[in-house]
């Protein structure tokens, strides 16, 4: 077994969790994105990350706004939906109990 696979998976499994955490803060662009990800050690590609937002607006937890742009054309920014709020919500819910799981885990056996 590779152990870059399982990391990768692993990314994988948390990117939209750590894709609606950074836009519950603020409305961002894809770049910007991708950016505070790769700041986070979270290496993510626009040929990932696109898909991904197209999906999660397309199940109601994002939406998107025009801004014009000092640097060229309009720029989409995301920000979360009511709906991506309490979904959102539901997720740190089950972050928490997967955490305690594996510290209990890693602690008592």
């Amino acid at each position: 077994m590779n152990v870059e696979n399982v990391k990768s998976q692993m990314r994988k499994g948390t990117l939209e969790y750590c894709i609606l955490l950074l836009l519950e803060k603020e409305p961002a662009y894809t770049s910007d994105i991708i950016q505070k990800l790769q700041d986070a050690r979270l290496i993510v590609v626009e040929g990932t990350l696109y898909p991904l937002l197209t999906r999660l607006k397309n199940s109601g937890l994002l939406d998107y706004q025009w801004i014009e742009s000092t640097q060229g054309p309009p720029r989409k920014y995301y920000r979360l939906t009511e709906n991506g709020a309490v979904f959102l919500k539901e997720l740190e819910v089950s972050w928490q109990e997967l955490n305690n799981t594996i510290n209990h885990i890693m602690n008592n056996y």
